[in-house]
């Protein structure tokens, strides 16, 4: 379901899926989505019985929890709102993921349903909304990591058309782009010395680059990457998109 027909949006409001990370470790970039959504006349709803989307039990193979799960958050987010999240992997989740698991249960079409009404937040902006233009600054060179979960979306070319449209943003390559940070959710718990060995890698090609700040869609690549920087004594600034857009809202209203 990765390129299926998505849902049109109507109107502007749009419930936000804050994500487990949010919750707790990144309420900074729950805030900064809202205020990025509200900065377009967006009404953001936040439906406050939402929980997880189902991931963590999907990706270690126990489905049956998994679809526990997934079938609060179909019932948390009913209605006709396009869902926005700002991490392409529980986007994934919920138009791909949940979808595989559910294609043998008789409630599988309100699964598909609620996966044509989510959206990553780049791709929402972009594709949704149709922004191709940001207003502000932010002199910052940037390197931009796509996480494993967007690629097969328009997330990562989204997130380049927002990033290239601020001023004062340029937007650095570095070595081996495409490849996969190493957290991998449960796979960094699994197998820890094979996720340190590929973040270690990661790091040497983000560090030859020599950005000022190292940004992400997805906040588990963003956490994995940031603590293992720090872990070896030699931090670097990560920032999720939606951080970066509303600083430089922000920057553009001091001048």
């Amino acid at each position: 379901m990765l390129n299926a027909e998505r849902a049109p949006i109507t109107g502007k409001r749009a419930q936000l899926m804050a994500t487990c990370l949010c919750d707790a470790f990144y309420d900074d970039v729950a805030a900064a989505t809202v205020e990025v959504l509200e900065h377009l006349g967006v009404e953001v709803v936040f439906p406050e019985a939402q929980t997880c989307c189902g991931q963590p039990a999907f990706n270690g193979g126990d489905w049956a929890a998994s679809r526990k799960v997934v079938r609060h958050t179909v019932k948390t987010f009913a209605g006709d709102e396009p869902v926005v999240v700002p991490s392409g992997s529980c986007a994934a989740m919920m138009f791909h993921g949940a979808v595989l698991e559910f294609e043998k249960e008789k409630d599988v079409g309100e699964v598909e349903a609620l996966g044509r009404r989510t959206w990553e937040f780049a791709d929402f902006l972009v594709n949704g909304l149709g922004v191709k233009t940001w207003p502000g600054r932010y002199d910052a060179t940037v390197a931009f990591h796509q996480s494993c979960h967007s690629r097969g979306t328009k997330s990562g070319e989204a997130s380049l058309t927002l990033l290239n449209a601020i001023a004062g943003v340029r937007v650095v390559e570095f070595g081996e782009g495409e490849q996969c940070c190493g957290f991998g959710g449960t796979f960094s718990v699994s197998f820890p010395n094979i996720s340190t060995a590929m973040g270690a890698l990661k790091l040497d090609h983000v560090r030859a680059a020599n950005p000022d700040v190292f940004v992400s869609g997805d906040m588990s690549c963003m956490m994995h990457m940031g603590g293992l920087a720090a872990k070896e004594g030699k931090p670097i600034k990560t920032l999720h998109l939606a951080q970066v857009l509303r600083d430089a809202l922000k920057s553009g209203k001091q001048t």
